[in-house]
């Protein structure tokens, strides 16, 4: 369950939420059926919650927006893709450590 730091995106808000934000959009691609997904669920929050003002952090579920992964060519989960200014700047697929995370993030800061 994500935390009130974590937005839950789906289709008809996603481009709007990405484009639309001052900072860069950090979003966890995941299905309820993926072990990796639960395990990287907590790190995700911690990101969210450490990383607040400066990048804003939202799930997508697979799941239920299949087309928008389709669109975005999300193949495997989890998978999180950094967006900046409305365009994907990193890509990140499979389970990561929040250590990982936070250089990923402190790139494009």
């Amino acid at each position: 369950m994500a935390s009130e730091k974590v937005l839950i995106l789906n289709g008809s808000d996603f481009n709007r939420i990405i484009s639309e934000s001052a900072t860069p959009v950090l979003v966890d691609f995941w299905a309820d059926w993926c072990g990796p997904c639960k395990m990287i669920a907590p790190v995700v929050e911690e990101i969210a919650e450490e990383f607040e003002g400066q990048v804003r952090v939202g799930k997508l579920n697979v799941d239920e927006n299949q087309s928008m992964a389709a669109s975005l060519k999300v193949i495997s989960i989890p998978t999180l893709i950094l967006f900046k200014g409305g365009q994907e700047v990193e890509r990140s697929i499979g389970y990561k450590t929040k250590d990982e995370l936070r250089r990923l993030l402190e790139k494009h800061l």
